[in-house]
């Protein structure tokens, strides 16, 4: 999954138009784009969205509310009922945060009669301080986990940063730090790193800068606010047919040279770390 797309879960309108962008993953939102006195309606909303929608489009996720929030186990009640394909988790610090949704999710799918394990985690796994440290001393893994992603805007205003840098996309280096950590982070537990959203909704070449950016180090896709934005990422996050058509030469000089361990493909060198890459690529195609 390339992409996934922010929805207020309180807004019909943008929920009815969701789907239209073609993101792989849509992300009915509960946490901060909605309005504390429009939470329980949200929740609704969520649920009844679920029960409807057609599943042939994206994958559908739920962000429930922070555990300091209290409302945690509240939206997973109701959503739960819906079977989502998965819950966006935010300010998650470390194993033990997600150690204890995982097990709610257990109870949850019990009480439904969903498949034990079925419904996976995207933390959002840098949103304080104390998170960014907890992925630094251990990188939190889970049999439910899709992916971790960053978040910067709670994080500045956990450390009391005035910006996340002196420009859009110019980050300093406590959220390049954030961002480097979440990457390592998502690698060591074996799945995908989500970059996180560009905020400037209507600065589609600075979205384009940063996407590109964050797939050179290794980010497998990045989180959208606005259906302008899907397309974007699809485009930078999409293996080309000249990487593809080099992934499949690399594993076919591979496969037909047994045993080897380094080898030459139209003149330049290769080791395992590019039959490595090769696969991962086409994984990503795939």
């Amino acid at each position: 999954m390339r992409s996934f797309l922010f929805v207020p879960a309180d807004s019909e309108r943008k929920l009815a138009k969701g789907p239209s962008s073609g993101p792989d993953g849509l992300i009915l939102d509960l946490e901060d784009s909605v309005a504390t006195d429009r939470k329980k309606i949200a929740r609704e909303m969520a649920l009844a969205y679920l029960k409807s929608a057609s599943r042939s489009g994206p994958k559908l996720y739920v962000r429930v509310n922070a555990l300091d929030t209290g409302l945690t186990l509240g939206d997973l009640a109701v959503v739960m009922q819906g079977r989502p394909d998965g819950i966006v988790f935010p300010k998650c610090v470390g194993q033990t945060d997600l150690d204890r949704l995982a097990m709610w999710l257990d109870a949850f799918e019990a009480r439904e009669g969903i498949e034990i394990d079925s419904t996976r985690i995207l933390t959002i796994a840098t949103e304080s301080a104390a998170a960014v440290l907890a992925l630094t001393a251990a990188p939190a893994k889970h049999i439910r986990l899709m992916g971790h992603s960053w978040g910067g805007e709670d994080l500045m205003a956990d450390l009391g940063a005035l910006a996340k840098g002196p420009s859009a996309g110019v980050y300093d280096d406590t959220f390049k730090l954030a961002r480097t950590i979440n990457l390592m982070a998502s690698v060591a537990a074996g799945v995908t790193a989500y970059d996180t959203v560009y905020p400037d909704i209507k600065n589609i070449d600075g979205l384009r800068a940063e996407a590109v950016d964050a797939r050179r180090m290794g980010y497998g896709g990045k989180i959208a606010i606005h259906p302008d934005q899907v397309a974007i990422i699809h485009e930078v996050f999409t293996p080309s047919a000249a990487e593809v058509e080099w992934a499949k030469k690399v594993v076919a000089t591979f496969e037909n040279n047994p045993g080897a361990g380094v080898l030459t493909l139209d003149g330049k060198m290769l080791d395992k770390p590019h039959l490595v890459l090769a696969r991962r690529l086409l994984a990503r195609a795939g």
